[in-house]
């Protein structure tokens, strides 16, 4: 140490040789003595090592450093391209929900699809007939059903609804576990407003593009609509299979009542059946709807929907699927509904209720009639078809049945099947021919005929000789009628056949007489019509009322009177030759005991069709049987098959009413003022009501209470 040093003089330190000059090769690297770890370290050895040295895990030498660093490094790479690719997956998502996303309208000019309108089909007492539309159902509201049936449907298929904004996090993550685990079957994790958005707005198909978009709907809906409301168009709008749309479609089409009355098993069913309708249907599968439907009840339970003693009744009185009676022939008739409804009320914008005048009673037992008649006879007759309409004197149908089997043909034979009438047609011909001056009474003769060429038999291929026109038509005499046509020409009956109701073309030619010409069921029955009510103009009806769903009528039909057809006389005259053919006559096996009835047979060549058509004062009713092809029949005539199913249908219509007389009256032996040579000769077969004192009027004058028949019978 120096004296300046010793002095306590401080000495900056100095990079020169100590004579002021700078030394260039002044070296500032460290030695190894100069190291701190190694100052202790032997000195080296001189000769080279042969293995790497082993550094102090202790010491935690450089190597160690680095080794830190190298695994902070990767991690903190590992982190940074986590990141980088997370971000740009949510990029990516976000861009995939955008682009669908766009593919919805915009949000603020959503709105809910008005739901397609439903017709209920009701029968004249009220009672629900059929539903028409695409729903199947008139729209419900959740005040007007029991609580339990929209909670079956909460608990079964979206238990936390009231908890969550549209989407289920909750609810999907259990669902996706569960796929996973493959445990409780396939469940998808949608809620009940998912599943609404996706009825409403989206098709069915199973994308992930579909479920972004349902997921964007759902919390749509849940933000413009209350639980309530969701719950309720969802109640309205899914579908339960069988064609029914909407919870009151679903319990009119398996339980025969309105969604309204359902029991807590009933509900159960219901909300089962969404899951799968078709597998699940409880009248296809019963056994399978039963046992999704205990565990809907056991569901409702455990949410405190109902009580443990109610679901305990429910699991011990299941749901049970009534039998549809007359379901078939019911829609015939809803599709006649549907046919004439836009005549009245023209394009339904909303659900209507349809008040119609069919009778349920009668309805079915048409069909059961028919349908049986065909089923035990038909195979051995080659009769594979059938019609039947029934009207009330004024119009107003009361069964129609279009066909055998509505489930294997809904084509409807009563309303648009044209098929030749035979000798049903014959009634026009023997009017026109009273309404020229001739009378029951009138002689002509049975005997062979040729017309130009034209040579009718009668189906005896038997003749009689001079027969009244009574007793003509009473036995159908093919060649009686001929003559008649040929006297007052065809272009003459067909103006009465017109003026009676007879809509369809009817070609001017002798064999018209027959019934060649081509006319359906009921054109027949409404033309027979006016000869069961006094002789006035029938138009077939069946629409009584149409009502919107808040009570508001926007049809209802008037008395319309078109004023009378036939006049008093020939129509007395015509009532006692009707009522000939039912005593003693082709359709004396059916006559019904007290009633004043008229009827005639009709079959055609070949017998490829076979007719009966009658008439009380009550009920005015055609039967046809043929089959579609226009094939022949084995001999079935007017009054065999035919006749039978009428006979068992009338009687059946008129057990336990009162009898009426027919408003027309009856007709006794009168001068002839007509055309031909023929005089007038008593009929032995001439009812006792007809008889009357001498010098009275040659028609039966109706009783005081029967002469305003036609304003009673349409009157209101």
């Amino acid at each position: 140490m120096n004296d300046r040093t010793r002095r306590g003089e401080r000495r900056e330190p100095a990079f020169d040789n100590g004579r002021g000059e700078s030394r260039d090769d002044f070296d500032m690297r460290l030695s190894d003595d100069d190291r701190p770890l190694h100052r202790h370290r032997p000195a080296a050895r001189s000769e080279p090592r042969s293995e790497p040295r082993v550094r102090n895990k202790r010491g935690g030498g450089g190597g160690g450093r680095r080794g830190r660093r190298r695994r902070r490094s990767l991690l903190g790479g590992l982190f940074y391209w986590t990141l980088v690719l997370g971000l740009w997956c949510a990029i990516g998502l976000g861009g995939f929900i955008a682009y669908h996303a766009s593919q919805l309208p915009p949000i603020n000019q959503l709105t809910v699809p008005k739901r397609p309108p439903n017709i209920a089909i009701l029968a004249a007492d009220g009672s629900l007939l059929a539903n028409r539309g695409e729903t199947g159902g008139r729209t419900v509201t959740i005040g007007e059903i029991p609580p339990y049936l929209p909670k079956a449907f909460v608990a079964i298929e979206d238990r936390r609804f009231y908890d969550h904004f549209g989407i289920d996090p909750i609810g999907l993550t259990r669902a996706v576990v569960n796929n996973l685990r493959r445990t409780g079957g396939v469940q998808g994790g949608s809620t009940l407003t998912q599943q609404l958005a996706k009825n409403l707005f989206l098709t069915q198909e199973r994308t992930a593009a579909r479920k972004i978009q349902e997921a964007i709907l759902a919390l749509w809906l849940e933000r413009t609509y209350s639980k309530d409301q969701i719950l309720e168009l969802y109640l309205n709008r899914v579908y339960f299979g069988s064609g029914a749309y909407g919870v009151e479609a679903a319990a009119q089409r398996y339980f025969n009542k309105s969604a309204r009355s359902v029991s807590i098993a009933e509900a159960a069913m219901l909300a089962g059946l969404v899951q799968a309708p078709s597998r699940l249907a409880p009248n296809r599968n019963p056994d399978l709807a039963e046992k999704r439907a205990q565990l809907v009840i056991a569901a409702m339970a455990d949410q405190g929907f109902i009580s443990q003693a109610a679901a305990k009744t429910a699991l011990t009185t299941p749901a049970e699927v009534p039998e549809r009676v007359g379901a078939g022939s019911v829609n015939y008739a809803a599709d006649y509904v549907m046919d004439v409804l836009d005549d009245f009320v023209g394009a339904v914008d909303g659900d209507v209720t349809v008040l119609t005048t069919l009778d349920t009673k009668l309805q079915s037992s048409a069909e059961t009639i028919l349908v049986d008649a065909l089923s035990a006879q038909g195979s051995k007759l080659n009769a594979s078809q059938g019609a039947v309409v029934s009207l009330a004197p004024d119009g107003a149908i009361r069964a129609l049945i279009g066909g055998r089997d509505y489930t294997k043909s809904q084509f409807n034979r009563a309303t648009a099947a044209k098929r030749q009438p035979g000798s049903s047609f014959k009634p026009f011909v023997y009017l026109t021919a009273l309404e020229k001056g001739l009378t029951p009474d009138t002689i002509r003769d049975d005997s062979p005929v040729s017309i130009k060429g034209w040579e009718p038999e009668n189906y005896s291929r038997t003749y009689r000789g001079p027969v009244t026109l009574q007793t003509a038509m009473a036995h159908s005499l093919n060649t009686v009628a001929a003559r008649l046509i040929q006297e007052v020409t065809p272009k003459e009956v067909i103006r009465t056949a017109q003026r009676l109701g007879i809509t369809s073309a009817l070609q001017p030619n002798m064999s018209l007489a027959l019934g060649t010409s081509e006319v359906t069921p009921l054109e027949m029955t409404a033309a027979y019509a006016s000869f069961a009510n006094g002789g006035q103009s029938v138009l077939p009806y069946v629409i009584r009322e149409v009502r919107q769903t808040n009570g508001k009528v926007v049809y209802a039909r008037k008395a319309t009177g078109f004023g009378p057809v036939i006049q008093p006389q020939p129509l007395a005259m015509m009532d006692t030759m009707f009522n000939g053919v039912m005593n003693g006559g082709t359709g004396s096996k059916f006559n019904i005991a007290g009633w004043e009835v008229g009827g005639k047979s009709g079959t055609t060549q070949d017998f490829r069709d076979a007719w009966f058509v009658g008439f009380t004062a009550r009920l005015v009713t055609a039967v046809w049987v043929g089959n579609d092809d226009n094939s022949a029949m084995k001999r079935v005539s007017g009054s065999g098959l035919p006749g039978e199913i009428w006979g068992k249908f009338m009687k059946a219509a008129h057990a336990g009413a009162q009898p009426q007389p027919l408003p027309g009256g009856f007709w006794r032996g009168a001068p002839s003022t007509g055309i031909g040579d023929g005089a007038p000769v008593a009929d032995a077969r001439m009812p006792a009501a007809a008889v009357q004192p001498e010098g009275e009027r040659a028609w039966v004058r109706p009783p005081a209470q029967e002469r305003n028949f036609f304003e009673r019978l349409f009157g209101g």
